[in-house]
């Protein structure tokens, strides 16, 4: 994948949209390529300044369509409803085509009305207003009495924000590392933790992503982070198995360059298994050198 053809994957990458082959190859070469890395953060910069953007005005195409839409309810003759819930199911009653385009028109003008003359107390417009909510309607069913049972998943978005050193903030970043349908934001969030590595808690869920996140790119953001604790013992254990099983050229590189600033003669087995498999010709002469500087085989026996 050359830069001109990252670029162009760049916007759907951001929001999870590529497939795991795509992600993969893309977040290899933005490992290694500058400039790729400058266009990502060009692109998430300008999502968020998108997300912090103040409520646009109508423009006059929505007035319009807002017009039309209001002409198009008016002239559908409905029954005389006596409250919300019996004008609601005469809507429902209208034999309106679903399946055909112009049934999404019909469900666009069913929400709205709906909005305006539901009461506030039950999610009405203003309460729709008040918090972004994000909803699915999963069944309708109208029964003898003239009540409307409807079955709603509901999702309710709201914004945190706080220093990094704040718990919940840091909570929060945990979970999202683990988040599993979304590379991106689990790359994002290592990228901050490993700014807080002195926690425990943040070490190993690090150590946790390095060993099992299936996208290099998280694995590489790990390295990183556990790059000042190259010493500890724990840490070292893990780049050995890293170097030995991890897939990805480009991770086993910056576990060995880890590993090489540390004599630890706990690791010559894993430096000896590694080279028996190792294809990568730098990290084979790191290994060699390792081995060689602890006076070991670079065979085992």
């Amino acid at each position: 994948m050359n830069c001109n053809e990252v670029v162009r994957e760049i916007p759907p990458y951001c929001y999870g949209e590529v497939s795991p082959a795509i992600e993969e190859t893309l977040e290899a070469h933005l490992a290694d390529c500058p400039a790729c890395t400058r266009e990502l953060a060009k692109h998430r910069k300008f999502l968020t300044r998108m997300d912090e953007r103040a409520e646009m005005p109508d423009t006059g195409m929505l007035a319009s369509c807002r017009t039309d839409l209001r002409t198009a309810i008016s002239r559908v003759p409905a029954p005389v409803a006596t409250n919300w819930l019996e004008s609601f199911r005469n809507l429902w009653q209208l034999n309106i085509p679903f399946r055909v385009p112009v049934g999404a028109m019909a469900l666009v003008a069913l929400g709205f009305f709906a909005a305006r003359v539901t009461p506030e107390r039950f999610g009405g417009m203003k309460a729709g207003l008040s918090e972004p909510m994000f909803s699915n309607v999963r069944s309708v069913e109208p029964d003898a009495s003239g009540q409307v049972r409807i079955s709603v998943d509901e999702v309710h978005r709201r914004m945190v924000s706080g220093a990094l050193g704040d718990a919940n903030i840091q909570q929060l970043l945990l979970e999202a590392a683990r988040e599993e349908n979304n590379p991106g934001v689990r790359v994002e969030s290592i990228g901050l933790l490993k700014n807080n590595v002195d926690s425990e808690e943040v070490r190993n869920a690090l150590l946790d992503a390095l060993t099992r996140d299936q996208n290099p790119g998280v694995r590489l953001k790990a390295l990183e982070g556990l790059r000042p604790y190259a010493g500890n013992k724990d840490v070292r254990k893990t780049l050995a198995s890293v170097l030995v099983k991890d897939e990805n050229a480009g991770v086993r590189v910056q576990a060995i360059d880890l590993l090489t600033t540390h004599r630890d003669d706990s690791i010559v087995g894993a430096l000896q298994n590694a080279l028996q498999y190792e294809d990568n010709t730098y990290v084979r002469a790191q290994c060699e050198r390792l081995l060689a500087e602890m006076k070991a085989s670079v065979g085992t026996y």
